[in-house]
């Protein structure tokens, strides 16, 4: 409870999933954590009340550059200082690689404002108060999708290689803040929970014949956290799927 006592943590998009199984985890290590979300509000404010410690819930859409900056405002005035960032906030939709038609200029715009402007902005917003703490952390969960040709739609995987490109950028220009990425593999969360048939391709291919859990991927995020030394890398979590396929 004690290690992280005293660290202010923001962790996007975090009313569910990989989201709320890092704010809960940090809160249980001793931080603050706010919560966030676009549009699920209830379920967000549900999770700051389950943290371990005295956290807050804080809507924005990150996507839009002010309320990023509305984010960021209120974790400094309540808790007055920020230590870790975690970008998980994110959007896709369902798209064949083949049906170019299919991905249309609304989806593709979308997808890029969400995953990567919301997240650059965001990033840029924290950093001058990173740079005020001892231990620094921007953590930003990806996706094996930025790393190999696949994913739920190609627009989605252009903006997953987009912010592993960015996080290794960062980490060379912005020390001592540390950046590192996740990039889990097909994740069990209420997005995916109607993605039968990918659960059951990923479950019979993988060495570890499963899709991950979130709390994989806030187990891999608390590593990087906890590893001082530790910048500019991209932690594939996906049971050994991107080995054979």
């Amino acid at each position: 409870m004690s290690e992280l006592k005293g660290k202010v943590a923001i962790v996007t998009g975090s009313s569910s999933g990989i989201g709320e199984s890092t704010a809960l985890r940090l809160a249980e290590l001793g931080a603050h954590v706010v919560v966030n979300s676009a549009t699920s509000v209830e379920a967000g404010q549900k999770v700051a009340a389950a943290l371990a410690t005295k956290g807050a819930y804080v809507q924005a859409d990150i996507s839009d550059k002010a309320q990023g900056q509305h984010l960021i405002d209120e974790t400094l005035k309540t808790f007055g200082r920020l230590d870790i960032l975690v970008n998980n906030a994110g959007w896709t939709t369902l798209v064949p690689h083949g049906d170019l038609d299919g991905l249309t200029d609304d989806i593709f715009d979308k997808t890029f404002k969400v995953n990567v402007y919301g997240t650059w902005w965001l990033t840029k917003a924290a950093i001058p108060h990173l740079r005020k703490s001892d231990d620094g952390n921007v953590v930003t969960i990806t996706s094996i999708a930025g790393v190999r040709p696949m994913g739920s739609s190609m627009a989605y995987a252009m903006t997953k290689a987009a912010l592993n490109h960015m996080t290794v950028l960062l980490a060379k220009s912005y020390g001592p803040i540390r950046f590192n990425a996740v990039a889990p593999g097909l994740v069990q969360t209420p997005w995916t929970q109607d993605w039968g048939t990918m659960h059951d391709f990923v479950s019979k291919a993988s060495p570890l014949k499963r899709s991950a859990y979130a709390s994989d991927c806030s187990e891999a995020v608390l590593g990087i956290v906890r590893n001082p030394h530790m910048t500019g890398q991209v932690l594939v979590i996906d049971g050994g799927f991107t080995l054979v396929s």
